[in-house]
């Protein structure tokens, strides 16, 4: 990863492994330390480091992105015979490093070293592209291979990078199946729809996981209560000292949402703002953690005043997002559009049960219950409409209600497993695929993607 500021060379033990590493750039020889920590005993993690570039207080959002970032990536490529290493797979993720994937079929084709290295490129959002000028080829070197067709801009003015991860790569995963589907469309597509039909046979969708020992409610240690799926008579003091700390009525039979999100149309703030009031109404309390839109802060700012069974606040706090998962009774997440999730998933490990909209990693993960025959995980609506959430929310309320069908809805989604174990076998299986395509495309250099 990029050696950003923020990163503390005491805090995580980085010695430095390369120093001026020379890295092509433009033409010219930009240089790069290479440093190197461990996580746990045995897996590296190595940093580029270049002041010019990531001695920065940000991460990314500057002028200049195009030229980070293509240096790291070539900086990662420089990097691997420096070490005198050569791995299997390049698994890239975001526009960040997807000229990786164009570069070892174009300038790096016949490189000894990256001859047969296989490609994986993760896309997490396909609405982030790397938008930039042509100008961005020639700071890459690839000027002469021409655009990929999925370049946009009018005429030919402006390069999308993603696009080229998407052509170039042996393998495409993104964060979940239904959004792998939905990107097919034009819809969610962003102009990348008809690439990834075509490529479909190498598109994958695989959950993100969540780290079991990290979120954990019998061991967290910012929550007032610990407790797990055997010991559910615990909770409810969590429920209290979040209703404490909100300002909100101690009451143990009103059910309490949280909502942990950023305040944007994207995570459903639209229909949510039209529904608030109706909602507020009920007997129910509300808390609402997080940032985005100045207009979500003015209106619930204003909804606050109004609404005594309303918290909310406009920061973001990782004890206090641990304290509404624990706390809650219901966890709200109304997208438009959520490639994966994690705030449902980390919601029904810790008992809050989720109202979410059929979307991506949503529809994926969170089942409709049925209160009939006890199945289902969730509280699901279709239609991207304030009064489907408005009537998806009615109906959990009424559910919780019962209270020991409840509670067995609350058991059985803190046993659901969104580990990393499944997830992380689906992508050795992926890296398996993308190595086997690879071997196939080298000995048969005409199925090899060509630009266009």
């Amino acid at each position: 990863m990029p050696k950003y500021q923020r990163v503390s060379d005491e805090k995580f033990g980085i010695r430095t492994r390369i120093r001026g590493l020379p890295v092509p750039l433009q033409g010219n020889i930009e240089r790069a330390d290479v440093k190197e920590c461990s996580i746990g005993a045995d897996v590296p993690v190595y940093f580029i480091d270049n002041q010019r570039f990531f001695g920065r207080e940000g991460v990314y959002g500057y002028p200049d992105d195009d030229e980070r970032f293509i240096f790291f990536s070539r900086a990662l490529l420089s990097m691997l015979p420096a070490l005198d290493w050569q791995p299997d797979v390049v698994h890239c993720n975001e526009w960040h490093t997807a000229i990786i994937p164009n570069w070892l079929k174009t300038i790096y084709a016949e490189h000894p070293s990256a001859g047969s290295m296989a490609t994986v490129f993760t896309v997490h959002n396909l609405a982030y592209q790397g938008i930039f000028g042509h100008r961005v080829l020639e700071i890459a070197g690839i000027g002469s291979f021409g655009f990929v067709y999925a370049d946009q801009g009018g005429e030919g003015q402006a390069v999308g990078l993603l696009g080229r991860g998407l052509q170039f790569a042996d393998a495409i995963s993104t964060v979940s199946e239904q959004y792998a589907r939905e990107i097919q469309t034009p819809e969610f597509g962003h102009g990348m729809h008809e690439v990834l039909r075509q490529r479909r046979d190498r598109l994958s969708g695989i959950l993100n996981g969540l780290d079991y020992d990290e979120l954990d409610p019998a061991q967290d240690v910012h929550i007032a209560e610990r407790f797990d799926a055997s010991t559910l008579d615990r909770r409810p003091l969590n429920k209290t000292a979040l209703q404490a700390e909100a300002g909100l009525p101690i009451d143990a039979n009103a059910p309490l949402i949280g909502m942990i999100t950023r305040l944007t149309d994207q995570k459903g703030l639209d229909i949510l703002s039209q529904a608030l009031d109706g909602l507020l109404a009920q007997p129910l309390q509300m808390v609402i953690l997080g940032t985005g839109d100045q207009r979500y802060h003015e209106l619930l700012s204003a909804a606050v005043k109004r609404h005594p069974n309303l918290a909310v606040f406009l920061t973001f706090s990782t004890p206090l997002a641990q304290k509404i998962y624990a706390g809650s009774d219901l966890f709200l997440m109304p997208s438009r559009l959520e490639p994966c999730g994690l705030g449902q998933l980390i919601a029904m490990r810790y008992g809050s049960v989720p109202i979410v909209r059929s979307t991506g990693g949503l529809a994926d993960t969170v089942l409709d219950y049925d209160p009939s025959s006890g199945e289902g995980s969730g509280f699901v609506f279709q239609r991207y409409a304030s009064m489907d959430l408005f009537a998806a929310v009615i109906r959990a309320i009424e559910n919780y209600k019962q209270r020991d069908a409840w509670r067995r809805l609350m058991e059985y989604d803190m046993r659901l497993d969104f580990s990393w174990t499944v997830s992380a076998q689906k992508y050795v299986d992926v890296y398996h695929r993308a190595m086997s395509w690879r071997r196939q495309e080298t000995s048969t250099p005409d199925a090899m993607p060509q630009p266009a």
